[in-house]
């Protein structure tokens, strides 16, 4: 049951909703617009706040949905989270888009709230809290993702690994913008 979950939540975190938005309105490809990230923000940049908030839901449900059916199907904790992780792992690399997809904040935010709500809230308030302060969305993610960490370890130890697995993931993903922020190019809004 685990491989079949995790085979599924590939595949459903594969569908990149900005970019099937985006083909369904007439708007041009986030990957190759804007940011160059198939995800919410760049969205909000390319296509304005529905299209943004359509890409967000959707992102946070394909993270959501693959562990709340691992968890109705009576998988640990753990296994739940790696197939979360399997839910990212399509977005950052979905099968249907020649592997080149978003950077998983929101489909990490989705597993967050499937697994442990009191870390999803955490990571939405540090992700707000950053961004109403600087302005900078991958700023708030690099900060808001591995502060659910200390969490996790006192609460769910069991949702660790596979979240820091997940962390560096994220953090790698946003290597680019690590290198704009130290070098003050990053995009602001």
């Amino acid at each position: 049951m685990f491989w079949l979950l995790a085979i599924l939540a590939y595949l459903l975190g594969s569908l990149s909703f900005a970019i099937l938005l985006s083909r369904l309105t007439g708007n041009p490809d986030p990957r190759m617009s804007g940011s160059g990230n198939a995800g919410a923000t760049n969205m909000l940049r390319l296509a304005g706040k529905k299209l943004a908030t359509l890409t967000l839901l959707g992102d946070l449900c394909k993270g959501l949905l693959p562990v709340l059916i691992a968890g109705i199907a009576g998988l640990s904790l753990q296994d739940q989270a790696w197939i979360g992780v399997c839910a990212v792992i399509g977005h950052l690399f979905p099968l249907y888009f020649r592997f080149r997809g978003g950077k998983g904040v929101a489909t990490a935010a989705g597993m967050l709230l499937g697994l442990y709500p009191p870390a999803a809230l955490l990571a939405v308030c540090a992700w707000l809290l950053t961004f109403y302060l600087t302005r900078t969305s991958s700023l708030a993610a690099l900060i808001a993702t591995p502060l659910t960490l200390p969490l996790l370890a006192w609460q769910e130890p069991a949702a660790l690994l596979p979240m820091s697995a997940l962390t560096g993931l994220i953090v790698w993903r946003h290597r680019g913008n690590l290198r704009d922020l130290f070098a003050g190019r990053e995009r602001h809004f």
